[in-house]
């Protein structure tokens, strides 16, 4: 990964919060994963930004690098990498990311 993209990288994952790194956008995923974890987040009731990898094929394949980790969707929150769809799924099932959320101060507004 050149340096740019790495800079570039760093800056969505540093400016907020919240980032998920998805094909498509929140409104219209381009991925059934990537749609998976967006209504994950939205149960959960929190913001968060994303960056739609399919725009830039230098983010698509640097976070891959940055990571370490082979898959998108990627999510990170406070600066560190969560994991994909895989493991959202089971940690929102098992309610491991909701503690991250509150633990990291994260506002939350759980749908019922």
């Amino acid at each position: 990964m050149n340096k740019q993209t790495e800079q570039l990288i760093k800056k969505e994952i540093n400016s907020h919060d919240i980032v998920l790194f998805m094909k498509g956008t929140p409104v219209f995923p381009m991925c059934g994963f990537s749609s998976n974890v967006v209504q994950v987040l939205n149960n959960i009731g929190t913001k968060f930004h994303s960056v739609n990898v399919l725009e830039d094929n230098s983010i698509r394949e640097g976070i891959k690098e940055y990571s370490n980790w082979p898959t998108i969707p990627q999510l990170y929150v406070k600066n560190e990498f969560i994991g994909g769809c895989d493991i959202i799924n089971e940690m929102f099932g098992n309610g491991e990311l909701i503690d991250i959320f509150k633990n990291k101060g994260i506002k939350i507004d759980i749908k019922e």
